[in-house]
């Protein structure tokens, strides 16, 4: 229990901090600079939701192949 509780603030944590992060490529970010500072944060979001999207989608696999093959307690 303890190690889920020290998994989950870590991933909200990351989460949290995700906004400040700067999350483009040398292109991008010449692109996000010509187009001023909100158009640009737009663009950040964009990135990083992109990003953040499969780690769930295969966080979410994992975490229901882990809970399958777990053996019930009155097993054990």
């Amino acid at each position: 229990m303890k190690k889920l509780l020290i998994i989950l603030l870590v991933s909200v944590f990351t989460l949290v901090s995700a906004d400040a992060v700067v999350a483009q490529c040398s292109i991008c970010s010449k692109t996000a600079q010509q187009m001023g500072e909100k158009p640009a944060k737009g663009l950040n979001a964009g990135i990083i939701y992109l990003m953040a999207t499969p780690y769930a989608v295969i966080g979410f696999i994992g975490y229901r192949l882990w809970k399958q093959n777990q053996k019930p307690k009155s097993e054990e």
